[in-house]
């Protein structure tokens, strides 16, 4: 579980969002601009908020009154940006086996088989990160993230570059397989069909607030209605 209270001013946008999250998998939703992706790097603790806390399962990362923001590498977090950031000088096999320096070489070579088969890039474990197209570097970033086995696992966009049809079999497979392993998932998209592809819940944010949270059938319905009334008054 996961709760804040943060506000972030970034030029004339300000962020100010109070929430608690327990669903195994949440779909934080919005238009672009409306503060996702400002959200996310806040929790991941990439950035920091001008005001505000973050509790990731009962322990304080970031606390502005303490002046406590713990570093990315201390929150038990995997996170997944929209912009793969593949180390470019070593192989795919050693990107995603980056975080398990501590483990022996047979488990950690296993495990990075796993997570490249988890995310269909298993043909990929012997390329440079050079040469792949956006869609398998995504792929990989996504098989590095899940190998040390993050509690909270935070997804900024990242199959924007599959196609549709790949991006759902990715997510519902993914899905599947954090459930079973008790990562909770946060995903950031303003596509409503990434949500609506899974079994979710969906934080609504519109305009650096939160909006609705719910499941993601009553609170896409609710943006529907809304969406029509909007037209209908025009």
């Amino acid at each position: 579980m996961i709760e804040f209270q943060i506000e972030a001013k970034r030029g004339g946008f300000h962020l100010e969002i109070e929430c608690c999250l327990s669903a195994p998998w949440t779909v934080v939703f919005g238009p672009s601009g409306a503060g996702k992706s400002t959200l996310l790097r806040i929790i991941a603790g990439l950035e920091e908020p001008d005001s505000g806390h973050i509790t990731i399962y009962g322990q304080p990362v970031t606390n502005t009154r303490a002046r406590l923001n713990l570093r990315p590498g201390r929150r038990s977090t995997g996170l997944v940006a929209q912009k793969s950031a593949l180390f470019p000088h070593i192989s795919v096999a050693a990107n995603v086996a980056y975080g398990l320096a501590s483990w022996t070489q047979i488990p950690r070579q296993q495990r990075v088989a796993d997570m490249l088969e988890l995310v269909g890039a298993a043909h990929l474990v012997d390329r440079s990160p050079r040469a792949l197209s956006g869609g398998e570097a995504q792929r990989v970033s996504l098989a590095r993230a899940l190998a040390p086995m993050p509690r909270l696992l935070l997804l900024d966009e990242p199959l924007s570059a599959l196609d549709a049809d790949a991006r759902d079999q990715i997510l519902i497979r993914l899905q599947a397989w954090l459930r079973e392993q008790a990562i909770q998932t946060i995903l950031v998209t303003h596509d409503a069909a990434d949500a609506l592809a899974t079994e979710a819940e969906v934080a609504l944010i519109r305009e650096g607030k939160l909006a609705a949270l719910g499941p993601a059938s009553e609170v896409l319905a609710t943006e529907r209605q809304r969406l029509l009334a909007r037209l209908n008054a025009g």
